[in-house]
């Protein structure tokens, strides 16, 4: 932290000099943004009730359970506060008085993408269960690392609030700050990256492509050989931006774009083993992991309350608050059936990026997951805020 204070200064020439440290949103992101303004991500329109398609028919109880923990986090936000304490003082209320009370105390408002349009992308994703060992074995080869002492990061909102939600991430070199490694250099055994992660590992995991894809999940939970399970989380990321690797196969003409999910590339691997360490060394970014208490009711978001299963949902901060109730229509994935229900804004992703935008949390296992693998639906959104709130 001493290290970190210090650096402000040369994080600010580094800044105003648009460096190769790549400056993201607080989650994660991929575009470098100049140091004195954001361009716009999204706006909120205030609507009527009446133009949710779906409301009337969602069952908005599971969501409520899901909203009460959003108020942990929210309480303390003068925005929130009325509407949070009324909603932890009512004692088991129907679908009846929960949709009284949103519709009383908030107002709906569309979320339109930044050139005005209203559809956007939903993805899904969900809690793995991967196998593992607190020993590196000839079967479990891939670490799980925490957070590297040497990783340098600066919260730029701090320095400009034009840039809040914004942050760089590097390390020192001298008295330089540098980019912190890239994937390919941390998981190259003879070099720099890689020697520094030395006493990081928290476990060690058998499958390469899995690991990658919890790193893409944000958490899930590792069963070791006795049995027990370690639930990890999302605790930091390298700085680097996200880069698709099924995009890529499409673009390689290695796989066609319909084939280009997590079970599609999967398949990939398991066909290309060969191929398998260089296409995963082309997503730059590499995600840290904090091991979190194994009784929890559901994995940590980024409000930093477990997420509910089928009503969390992963959004970009930049357009949409967190912890708020956000009503999403969309389909069921690979299908024209819809999916219209009451979500909560409760966590972030790399990928997950515009006004738009918002992942889907599945829940935990296989059919969670194959739920998830599958999802890239077209949705709308609408963000109910508390009465009072002007955009």
């Amino acid at each position: 932290m001493k290290n970190q204070l210090s650096l402000i200064g040369i994080t600010l020439l580094l800044v105003s000099a648009c460096t190769a440290i790549p400056i993201v949103p607080v989650t994660s992101g991929k575009s470098q943004l100049p140091a004195t303004s954001l361009p716009p991500i999204g706006i909120l329109k205030a609507t009527e009730w009446s133009s949710l398609p779906g409301w009337t028919d969602d069952d908005i109880l599971p969501a409520w359970d899901a909203f009460l923990r959003s108020c942990t986090a929210l309480m303390n936000r003068p925005l929130w506060q009325e509407a949070c304490t009324q909603a932890i003082s009512m004692q088991q209320p129907d679908g009846t008085k929960l949709r009284q009370f949103f519709e009383s105390r908030f107002v709906p408002h569309q979320v339109l993408n930044s050139d005005g349009g209203s559809n956007g992308l939903i993805t899904g994703y969900y809690e793995p269960l991967l196998k593992g060992s607190r020993k590196p074995t000839g079967r479990y080869r891939y670490p799980l690392y925490a957070t590297p002492d040497e990783l340098i990061v600066v919260e730029l909102g701090d320095i400009y609030p034009e840039l809040k939600n914004m942050r760089l991430r590097g390390r020192l070199q001298g008295r330089k700050v540098v980019p912190y490694y890239s994937r390919a250099e941390l998981e190259n055994d003879t070099g720099k990256g890689a020697t520094s992660m030395q006493g990081r590992e928290l476990v060690w995991v058998e499958d390469a492509v899995e690991l990658f894809f919890l790193q893409i999940q944000g958490s899930g939970r590792v069963e070791l050989e006795n049995g027990e399970i370690v639930r990890v989380g999302y605790a930091e990321q390298n700085g680097h931006p996200y880069k698709s690797i099924g995009k890529l196969l499409v673009d390689r003409g290695e796989l066609v774009l319909e084939k280009a999910s997590m079970q599609g590339i999967k398949a990939w691997g398991q066909k290309n083993p060969n191929k398998l360490n260089e296409l995963l060394r082309q997503n730059p970014s590499y995600v840290f992991f904090r091991e979190l208490p194994a009784d929890l009711p559901g994995p940590l978001g980024a409000l930093g309350v477990p997420l509910t299963a089928g009503r969390s949902l992963a959004i970009d901060p930049r357009s949409i608050p967190q912890g708020a109730p956000v009503f999403l229509a969309t389909t069921w994935p690979n299908s024209d059936m819809l999916l219209q229900r009451l979500m909560i804004a409760q966590d972030t992703g790399g990928a997950i990026k515009g006004g738009v935008r918002a992942d889907f949390f599945w829940g935990f296992g296989p059919d969670a997951g194959n739920q998830a693998g599958r999802m890239k639906q077209s949705g709308k959104m609408w963000v109910l805020m508390p009465n009072g709130y002007t955009p």
